[in-house]
This record gives C-alpha cells, structure tokens and sequence, in this order.
C-alpha cells in the first residue's frame, strides 16, 4: 500500500514539472512580440507548403503562352487569373511561390539535420575526449570556417555538379563546423560536473555519457543555432540557385525564381519583387524566432 501511494504523486510531479518546464517557456517567448509574429508566419508558411497543391490556383510549370509577363491583378492590364502576374514563359507566379515554400522547408529541414548531427558527433568527441582528438578536430574545423561560408559552398557545388541535392549537402558540410563548436564548448562545461562523476562512477561507458548523461544537458544553445542555421540555409540555398548552383529550372525554388528574373527587372517588377520578398519575410520570421528561442532557453536572458 505504501510503495503505491508513493509511486503515483511521482508520475504527477514529473508531470506538472513539464508542464511548469514548458509554462517558464512560453512565458518567456512570448515576452518578445517579435518572436511571436516570427512563429505565426513560420506556421503560416509550413501550412502553405503543406497544402500548396489544394492552396495554388495553378500548376507551378504550366505556361499560359497567352499570357506572357501579365502584371499583378492591381496594375492595367492584370487578369484576375494570375494574382501576382505571371513570369516571362507564361507560369503563375503565385503558384510557383506557393510550391516554393515546399523547398524552402525542405532545405532547411535536410541543411540543419545533416549539419546538426554530424556537428553534435563531432563536438561531443572532441569536447569529452579533449587532447590530441580535440586538436585534431577543432582544426579542421577551424580550416573550414577560414573560407567564407558561401564562397565555399559554391566550391563544394562546383566539384560536386549543380543541384538542389548537392547545395543542401555543400550548405551542411560549412555549416558543420558551428555545431561542431557550440557542441564541444557546452560538452567540456558539463563533463566536469558532479552528475557526470557519478554516472562515471556508477559504472556508465564513454558512449552512455556522452549521448544519455552529457548531451541532453547540452540541447539548448543547440535548438537556438539550428533554428538561425535553418533561415541561413534558406538565404544560401536562394543565393546558390540564383547563381545557377542550385536548384535548377523550371523547380519553383526562389533563388532560382530570381535568376531567370534578372533581365525583366526594368520591365516587369514583379517577377523579382515577389520572390525576393518571400526570401526576405521567410528569413527574418525564423530569425527574430531565433532570438525569442534564445531568451526563453538561455537563463542568462531570463529577466527576474
């Protein structure tokens, strides 16, 4: 009777110390309104990826030869087909938007995964191993971050052949060694620590500290890097393709939107202003959502 009685206050102050854990949360993030209209627009840009087949009014590579750079719908000479007008080969603008948002996501998702987890590996052997390892490591590292982050991707490209696959993979590997760093900074703070000594201790191998005991302790500057690194792989991956590194035509993707838009830039305004824009508003909402993600996770910012 007593071990039952015991057991079942536990399971509900685990449960309402999640609860408060996630309360403390929100109630710092939201104090930064910048941060919350950021979320709002990252949520209202997963839905349209999402729904983007039943949201765009049209085929994203269907060209209406009849309708040849039409100006948004509010200009003369707009159609109440085309909302935002159309491109040079007769292609909806809105919907080549619409379906970008799908590629945009998928950049960022695939750049941050393969970035992270290689950059957590790495850090958390140089950062718990430490000696010739941790210098081994760390300089390579240090190499990589020597070249500029864009400069080098497009080397990365060029060797490995233009395309979106290969420009996610390029925009990970510069992107690595961030994680690298953030990972083993964090990982030699807590490895010290008296919870670490006494899991070593009780009998826990190299492998069982390092991702059970240490890592989850090291999470939170972790999610902060990962959510900036997401709107810099969107901003990179736009750059790349507008180069002609990336994504490759006819793909909606909005770097490349912008590049077969250059020489209509005097004549038809839209067919630039629009991607730029969804570049521009996709990457600041994720980047004051950063900032926001930084003050509810770091104790250092948390106002009394």
């Amino acid at each position: 009777m007593t071990d039952t009685s015991s057991a079942a206050p536990a399971k509900l102050s685990d449960a309402a110390i999640r609860r408060r854990m996630f309360a403390d949360f929100w109630f710092y993030f939201k104090e930064n309104r910048g941060a919350v209209v950021g979320l709002v627009i990252f949520v209202l840009l997963v839905l349209v990826a999402i729904f983007a087949p039943l949201i765009a009014p049209h085929d994203p590579a269907m060209q209406y030869r009849d309708s040849l750079l039409v100006p948004p719908i509010w200009q003369e000479g707009g159609k109440s087909g085309f909302l935002l007008g159309t491109d040079a080969v007769g292609r909806d603008i809105l919907s080549r938007l619409i379906y970008g948002a799908q590629y945009s996501l998928f950049i960022g998702i695939v750049v941050v995964a393969v970035a992270l987890i290689g950059g957590i590996f790495i850090g958390l052997v140089a950062g718990y191993f430490g000696g010739w390892v941790d210098t081994v490591i760390m300089r390579v590292m240090d190499v990589i971050l020597a070249f500029p982050s864009l400069l080098l991707a497009l080397v990365l490209v060029a060797v490995l052949g233009p395309g979106l696959v290969n420009a996610m993979i390029a925009i990970a590997i510069v992107y690595q060694p961030h994680f690298a760093r953030l990972t083993r900074a964090a990982v030699m703070g807590e490895k010290r620590r008296e919870y670490v000594t006494a899991a070593r201790v009780a009998g826990a191998g190299n492998l069982r500290l390092m991702f059970k005991t240490i890592l989850p302790n090291c999470l939170a500057p972790l999610i902060v890097q990962g959510t900036l690194s997401f709107s810099s792989a969107v901003l990179d991956a736009a750059a790349l393709g507008f180069l002609g590194m990336g994504a490759q035509p006819p793909t909606p993707e909005w770097g490349t939107m912008l590049a077969e838009a250059r020489e209509f830039i005097l004549r038809a305004w839209w067919v630039v202003t629009f991607p730029g824009l969804a570049i521009l508003i996709t990457v600041l909402a994720i980047n004051v959502m950063g900032d926001g993600l930084r003050d509810a996770l770091d104790p250092k910012l948390k106002r009394s």
